[in-house]
């Protein structure tokens, strides 16, 4: 359970059961049996919405071909009846069993893509099970019904027990958002969907997160499309396969609010109903008047109303300054059995050693037979020009790139070839030259995920990111959303989030870029406290007397080679190091 989740969570249980009993009361005033079934898709379609809302709200992933799972759901309950005589009560969780299986094979090579190529391709899918199941034969199904025992087929002649079983069906798919919301996977999610580059680096495996949302995401929309079947009694491909069902997920999302649990429940009520009925009174004078209920749906939201109707609303009436966040008491540092400070690194000796590293991009070689070390408890200054090769080669350092040859070791352990999570989790931390945070959430929850990415459990996670906001001086803004922070408090957040994951090295890529001087005073206060503690910090900055101050030693590179390796001072007043980056006036304004 995420920190300060419990209020919440208790709110929506609450507000759950309150729309349930209403929504069921509402639905025994209703006599018409169109509207009774209006009634019965209403949280059908909600359920479907929350089911799409888990990858592409919270994961961010965009899905236009979520109809795969609705479509697959509803012809295994189908199907299961039709030639095993299997209940729907079994079918149904038959049913997400085999959509939880075909997520899978659908995740592994789609999520290799990205943006819009994903998109796409999740829109092949379901077009692809439609003509298959054509080529099959299976162009209408009806379910067969059961005169001597209906209840345990889940077939009834009461209308209104159909409404019955469908909003519990969207009391348990909206409890397993509420539990995804308030737990350390959505956090996850989130964090991908805002920066996956920053969450990697703070230890998220995002393409496990990614694939845990489709999975879940699969199996509650195959639950929603198997009990559609039982609703309607008859299923062909283009009801649950077709274009239009995938849309359907996307507008009652993105018109209620993505990324909330109630989003997709406001949308399913506003625009089912309304559709459903234009389409009982119009549909023979303006056919597929639905899908132009939906088109209209979201042109209007996308223009009043970008963030949906729940985020909108919330952000203009129920909006409350943040309040100071009562962070737990932080996590006091991991002591051996002799009762010190435990210490995995050896102060001087060799932490990271990097040896003929390099990479070119076509002809440009960015880095080139670059080789260097860093010993426990230093702080190393990059330096060099613009374009030298500095960040590449820390993205060489941390796996976002791979290298073309050489080497880079920590503690003995090899880092290249791995991905940016594990290396993370071999103990190295990260910031980046522009600063990537996760907009949306508080500080710190922003400082939880680095926690979270090193594996601790969530009471631990929660005091260690207290602990590191406590180190960076940022506890009073622990409950301030990141993106109304200021730029050095960004600095320091970013910087925050590396330490919450106790690591062995630190990578800052220029920590101090866009602050002013006591700005940068307040920082390398910081970093002077990280050195007291032992911290191993390899630091790339331009501010040259900021880097005087900090750094025990200097790795000088240009054109993506070693140009100077050494003591600050001796580096400084080396001539090639001059004529290269520094300048003639810098040494005499040095030596004034």
């Amino acid at each position: 359970m995420r920190y300060g989740s419990a209020p919440r969570l208790r709110r929506d249980l609450i507000a759950l059961v309150v729309v349930s009993v209403a929504y069921l009361a509402l639905s025994m005033l209703v006599t018409n049996s169109y509207y009774q079934l209006i009634m019965t898709m209403v949280p059908i379609w909600a359920v479907f919405g929350v089911s799409w809302n888990i990858l592409s709200g919270y994961g961010g992933q965009l899905s236009f071909g979520h109809a795969s799972f609705f479509g697959i759901g509803a012809y295994v309950v189908t199907l299961a009846l039709v030639y095993w005589n299997l209940t729907p009560w079994l079918g149904i969780p038959l049913g997400m069993i085999v959509a939880g299986v075909a997520a899978v094979l659908i995740g592994l090579p789609t999520f290799r893509l990205r943006g819009h190529y994903f998109a796409l391709a999740m829109l092949a899918y379901p077009l692809a099970i439609l003509y298959f199941m054509q080529y099959l034969g299976f162009q209408e199904m009806s379910l067969p019904m059961h005169r001597d025992n209906p209840a345990a087929f889940l077939e009834f002649t009461n209308p209104r027990l159909y409404t019955l079983v469908s909003v519990g069906l969207l009391i348990a798919g909206l409890f397993a958002c509420m539990l995804v919301e308030n737990s350390r996977f959505g956090l996850a999610l989130l964090a991908v969907r805002q920066n996956e580059l920053a969450a990697e680096a703070a230890g998220i495996n995002a393409r496990l997160w990614k694939m845990r949302a489709l999975v879940a995401s699969g199996m509650i929309a195959a639950a929603a499309g198997g009990l559609y079947a039982c609703v309607l009694l008859v299923v062909t491909p283009d009801s649950v396969f077709g274009m239009l069902v995938s849309a359907q997920a996307v507008v009652v999302t993105l018109f209620g609010g993505v990324a909330s649990v109630w989003g997709p429940v406001i949308g399913a009520a506003i625009l089912v109903p309304l559709a459903e009925s234009l389409n009982a009174e119009l549909g023979n004078v303006l056919p597929g008047i639905q899908g132009v209920v939906y088109g209209v749906a979201i042109i209007a939201i996308t223009l009043a109303a970008p963030d949906g109707l729940f985020w909108t609303v919330r952000d203009r009436f129920f909006r409350r300054p943040p309040a100071p966040a009562a962070l737990p008491a932080a996590q006091p540092a991991r002591r051996d059995d002799q009762g010190e400070p435990s210490r995995r690194d050896t102060k001087g000796v060799p932490l990271l050693k990097v040896e003929n590293l390099s990479r070119s991009f076509g002809g440009l070689r960015a880095v080139s037979g670059v080789s260097f070390q860093a010993a426990a408890g230093e702080i190393l200054g990059i330096i060099g020009p613009n374009g030298a090769g500095k960040t590449t080669l820390f993205n060489l350092l941390n796996g976002v790139l791979t290298s073309d040859q050489g080497t880079a070791t920590l503690g003995g352990e090899p880092m290249t070839g791995r991905k940016v999570h594990q290396v993370c989790r071999m103990g190295v931390g990260r910031t980046f030259q522009v600063v990537r945070s996760f907009p949306r959430l508080p500080l710190l929850d922003n400082v939880i995920v680095g926690a979270y990415g090193a594996g601790l459990s969530d009471h631990d996670a929660i005091a260690a990111a207290a602990g590191a906001l406590d180190r960076v001086g940022l506890s009073a803004q622990a409950g301030v959303a990141a993106g109304q922070l200021t730029n050095k408090q960004l600095r320091l957040m970013e910087l925050a989030r590396a330490l919450a994951g106790s690591p062995r090295l630190l990578l800052l890529d220029e920590t101090l870029a866009g602050l002013g001087r006591e700005e940068c005073d307040d920082v390398l206060d910081v970093l002077q406290r990280l050195r007291t503690e032992g911290m191993t910090i390899i630091i790339i900055e331009h501010t040259m007397h900021a880097m005087m101050r900090i750094a025990d030693r200097f790795v000088v590179l240009d054109h993506g080679r070693v140009l100077a390796d050494g003591l600050p001072r001796q580096v400084v007043e080396d001539r090639t190091v001059i004529e290269a980056y520094l300048g003639k006036k810098w040494l005499a304004k040095q030596n004034a």
